[in-house]
């Protein structure tokens, strides 16, 4: 394990003291319900969020809130959090309880969990400065394009909803099939006015975007 996590630091080119938070970090609450970065990850979280937060604020001083907070959101989700863990190589070294388990791309919950589990690991180890610098590194090419506003369907549905309505777009799951490493979920989209639309994804976040692009369609909402 040592050897594993000693590749693992030079991969991601960081120095660890306390070997063991690493190993924690990369443990998921499949192999140990004791010990796992589950703790870690939720540290990690907030983090990340000062990090970015702060590097927005300065990148774009005269962008107002709202707009702010929409490339945060973008910055910061599980499919954007499951790609910088992808790009570190994680899943060839996440500790699961089921050691035939290949780690693959569709496993966003573990992949972006991992990687902030990671970044709390670092900044207890390293302190905040060492953390930040890793973190803009990682996320260097997402801030790059945080440049662009990206208006993804659930946003674009939620502000529609709230400026005509005064009212939240309403998701629910119908219904979730498949094996455990390939599930679809099907999710049902509505906002005042509307009938339910189907929503379909690899995961429930996936479905929720599917939905609300559906319904933005047929509503006829650009």
């Amino acid at each position: 394990m040592i050897n594993k996590i000693s590749e693992f630091e030079k991969k991601i080119k960081v120095k660890l003291n306390n070997k063991s938070l690493l190993v924690k970090a990369l443990t998921h609450k499949s192999a140990n319900m004791n010990s796992n970065n589950e703790k870690l990850e939720f540290l990690g979280d907030r983090v990340i969020g000062i990090i970015l937060s702060e590097e927005l604020y300065n990148l774009y001083p005269n962008v107002n809130e709202g707009e702010l907070d929409k490339r945060f959101a973008v910055l910061v989700n599980r499919k954007t959090c499951c790609s910088v863990a992808w790009s570190m190589q994680i899943q060839n070294y996440i500790i699961t309880g089921d050691k035939k388990k290949i780690i693959n791309i569709n496993d966003e919950k573990i992949l972006s969990d991992c990687c902030e589990a990671i970044i709390g690991a670092i900044y207890i180890d390293r302190g905040f400065d060492y953390v930040k610098k890793f973190v803009l590194k990682i996320w260097k090419k997402n801030i790059e394009k945080s440049n662009i506003t990206i208006f993804d369907p659930k946003t674009k549905l939620q502000e529609h909803s709230l400026k005509k309505y005064k009212k939240l777009p309403l998701y629910k799951l119908v219904s979730f099939e498949g094996p455990k490493h390939r599930p679809l979920f099907k999710i049902a989209v509505s906002i005042t006015g509307t009938k339910k639309v189907l929503g379909i994804g690899k995961s429930k976040q996936d479905a929720e975007q599917n939905g609300a692009s559906n319904l933005l369609k047929k509503i006829n909402v650009i």
